[in-house]
């Protein structure tokens, strides 16, 4: 019996230097260079996707599942780009099985696969909703699996320091679009995909007030992302980059014009040239704004508004960084 094909999968050339689509014995090379990895990883997505003709049924291969669930739930939204990089993490492991090929065996060896619970858990996530929408729209499957995440991570219990984040801005000043973003997170705890996404239509230097969503978007309940007052530090930032830019520019933060997707390779090399540890990710610039806030004696109903959070949420991970935190009680005799 022939031995069944592994599917599309990325192989890099060391002799060309490019990252090639390998597919049994037919090789596509995709033009991308050893720092191009994401952009290689959207073409394997595309090739994937323009090989196989979606046909409805009760056990497709999860290349088909995710392209439909690509095309037809998240076309148009703010998410869709971010979402579309976790696909394509999951169809590089997943795209050349079968729906009956998900069971708790495969989902932890994926874990292990992605050598990150976070990132993991995420992308499971999305492929139960995948799985979820194909089973509605286009099965019925024949046995609906159950994707087995990961358990929830802890709490961060880490924030960055100042002189952290004056080592990361030393590094920085050679990557402007990445000293962009650092400044914008650290001043407003605005999620990444809100500040890579950000024009400058929506700021308003005479109000000092930022829109994080554009006119007419709407955002999920969970991921609330409202206009925010800006302080007079962020706003002599903006006011310079925006002299910088010029009139035609559109978005604050772009690369050669156009905006940026994920600054997950700059982040990264900058993080380690500058000397700091693994933990210093983009999402520790809202963790270290909301437990700064908590430090610094703010009001946190306020403090939740303009981190776009339940008083809820901020109380109980970051309420006890405040200086006054369970200061009535104890003393208790």
């Amino acid at each position: 019996m022939p031995r069944r094909s592994a599917g599309p999968k990325l192989w890099f050339d060391k002799t060309r230097q490019t990252w090639t689509i390998v597919d049994g014995r037919k090789r596509s090379r995709t033009g991308f260079g050893p720092d191009e990895t994401t952009r290689a990883e959207e073409a394997l997505g595309d090739y994937i996707a323009s090989k196989h003709t979606l046909r409805d049924g009760p056990d497709p291969i999860l290349a088909d599942v995710l392209s439909a669930y690509a095309d037809e739930k998240l076309a148009g939204k703010p998410s869709e780009a971010h979402i579309l990089y976790d696909i394509g993490h999951l169809n590089k492991w997943w795209g050349a099985k079968c729906v009956t090929e998900i069971n708790s065996a495969s989902c932890k060896a994926y874990v292990r696969h992605r050598k990150g619970i976070v990132s993991a858990r995420r992308e499971l996530a999305f492929l139960n909703a995948a799985v979820t929408h194909w089973h509605a729209e286009h099965g019925p499957l024949k046995l609906q699996p159950t994707v087995i995440l990961p358990p929830a991570p802890e709490p961060r219990s880490k924030w960055m320091t100042r002189d952290q984040a004056a080592r990361f801005l030393w590094v920085a000043r050679k990557t402007p679009h990445l000293a962009r973003f650092f400044i914008i997170g650290w001043y407003s705890g605005t999620r990444r995909a809100k500040i890579l996404s950000l024009r400058w239509s929506m700021v308003d230097f005479r109000s000092k007030i930022m829109q994080r969503t554009p006119p007419g978007v709407v955002v999920p309940k969970n991921k609330q992302a409202p206009p925010f007052r800006m302080g007079a530090r962020l706003m002599a930032h903006l006011k310079r980059w925006k002299r910088m830019d010029g009139k035609g520019a559109e978005f604050v933060i772009s690369f050669n014009g156009k905006p940026i997707k994920r600054p997950v390779s700059s982040w990264k090399k900058t993080r380690i040239k500058a000397k700091l540890p693994a933990y210093i990710t983009p999402h520790i610039l809202r963790h270290t704004r909301a437990t700064n806030m908590m430090q610094q004696r703010k009001d946190p109903w306020e403090a939740a508004k303009a981190l776009g959070m339940s008083l809820e949420m901020l109380t109980k991970v970051y309420g006890h960084h405040h200086p006054d935190w369970q200061k009535d009680v104890s003393e208790t005799r």
